[in-house]
């Protein structure tokens, strides 16, 4: 009698983790490349803001 434990491999195929593992790889290059791309986009945003307040207060200075 075989047991269904028995009849499964321990481990799954070689090429099967390594895709598996590329997959995991890729994921974790694609989701580091979002959130470096959102920080300098704050920081973009951010560095207009300022730019736009001085140039306010400059204005407000010079004419007022």
């Amino acid at each position: 009698m075989r047991n269904e434990l028995e009849a499964r491999p321990a481990r799954p195929p070689v090429l099967r983790r390594a895709a598996a593992g590329l997959v995991l790889i890729a994921v974790a290059a694609l989701a580091i490349h979002i959130v470096i791309g959102l920080v300098v986009t704050v920081f973009w945003i951010a560095l207009v803001v300022a730019a736009v307040v001085a140039v306010v207060w400059a204005l407000k200075t010079i004419i007022w």
